[in-house]
């Protein structure tokens, strides 16, 4: 095998810059391995934002320095002049450089290093690895997903999508979140629950693209389904089912804690003990009951009609989700002219809200389509969040959330 010699270029290729001239390499008091580069001609006199070539304005600050990649257990800097040049659009910047974002204080190897390592690790592990501190993660991470998405049409072929919240702080912070049910990724996420959060996603998907969705899936907040029937014509509401379940079991909770408070005042300490204990038995299916819990629902159908009443008319709401749609329908009559005569007061409201979303309840039913692929998002970002042991930045949580779940993520340098 013939032995070739390694030059100067060696350097760029060991750092992961490209279009770059290294002109020299010297260490310097601290032991810091500091390389100096110049971009390539073509590379050069371009605004750092929208990299269109304009004219020189000054030369700045002079020289400064981006923190490279490692080599081996010695700091790494790249050292070039930084010029500024003249925009027509964003007026006077810094010139664009090929190793590094615009703004930033690192090369574009090291930190698709760091968010990589971000997706697949904690926020404070990656901190310690790469010698930088905690917001500067964030803050590279966010960088680095809007370089990944400038590329990409995220909003581009959705017909079926999900919309939901989650909170990722204390004190009311809340992400709206937007998932594609084809691909089962993430495609927008924003801060804030309310109804100008939806308007700014459906302004951003544009009228064109609005008019393509054929369903979106949500709960029964008028902050989502108001915007959606405004901006999306062709679109059909399907309102999740496991809202409409946990209504009908907040309802029998409901008669429960008023059965139980009614024992306590008359002074049946029994019977309000026995109350107090079979709450996850009235909750849980029939098919997941245990034989103890079967034994005090039969003491129930004997002993407190109401209560009893109120745990049938909660099974038999779960059932139209379990049969064919034509028969569904049939049985959400029935239940509806059951709950309206009940004498249960929760039931009676809960029908009142059931014929009020009736559509979108017969919708999902119909199309077989829930919000389980965006509870699966929202379950992974708590991941997130979790394993990063929070984040102070709402803006940093969805950035590492695009990255993760919306196929952003770069690929490690050199790979």
């Amino acid at each position: 095998m013939r032995k070739r010699s390694v030059g100067i270029r060696a350097w760029a290729r060991s750092l992961g810059v490209q279009k770059t001239v290294v002109e020299g390499v010297q260490v310097d008091e601290q032991g810091t391995i500091v390389i100096s580069v110049r971009a390539l001609s073509r590379q050069r006199g371009r605004c750092g934002i929208c990299r269109r070539r304009c004219p020189g304005y000054d030369q700045g600050e002079g020289s400064r320095r981006w923190r490279a990649l490692d080599l081996g257990t010695t700091l790494a800097y790249l050292e070039a002049p930084a010029p500024r040049v003249s925009c027509r659009e964003h007026l006077v910047v810094v010139a664009a450089v090929p190793w590094a974002r615009h703004g930033s204080w690192f090369t574009k190897s090291f930190e698709d290093q760091v968010a990589w390592l971000t997706i697949n690790t904690s926020k404070t592990a990656v901190g310690e690895l790469m010698r930088i501190s905690w917001r500067a993660v964030g803050h590279i991470c966010e960088r680095v997903m809007v370089t990944q998405a400038a590329g990409r049409d995220m909003l581009s072929g959705l017909t079926r999508l999900g919309i939901d919240e989650i909170s990722v702080r204390k004190g009311q912070s809340y992400l709206t979140v937007v998932v594609d049910h084809h691909s089962g990724g993430l495609v927008w996420a924003a801060p804030g629950r309310n109804r100008e959060t939806v308007a700014k996603f459906l302004d951003l998907l544009g009228s064109e693209r609005c008019e393509q969705i054929e369903l979106v899936s949500c709960d029964m907040a008028e902050w989502i389904t108001r915007p959606v029937s405004e901006c999306c014509p062709n679109a059909t509401i399907c309102l999740d089912p496991f809202h409409v379940v946990k209504l009908s079991t907040d309802a029998l909770d409901d008669v429960r804690r008023e059965v139980w408070n009614q024992a306590r005042r008359e002074g049946q300490k029994d019977l309000a003990r026995q109350l107090k204990g079979a709450r996850f038995a009235l909750w849980k299916n029939v098919q997941n009951l245990t034989d103890r819990q079967k034994v005090k629902l039969a003491t129930i159908q004997k002993t407190n009609r109401p209560l009893y009443r109120a745990y049938l008319l909660s099974q038999q709401l779960r059932e139209i989700y379990r049969v064919p749609f034509a028969d569904a329908v049939e049985l959400l009559d029935a239940w509806l002219c059951w709950a309206r005569r009940c004498r249960l007061a929760p039931f009676v409201k809960l029908a009142k809200t059931i014929t009020r979303c009736r559509q979108g309840i017969e919708a999902a039913i119909e199309n077989r389509l829930s919000n389980a692929r965006v509870e699966q998002v929202n379950t992974q970002i708590r991941l997130i969040t979790r394993r990063g042991f929070g984040y102070h930045s709402q803006e940093a949580v969805i950035a590492i959330a695009m990255l993760t779940l919306g196929g952003l993520c770069p690929h490690l340098p050199g790979r």
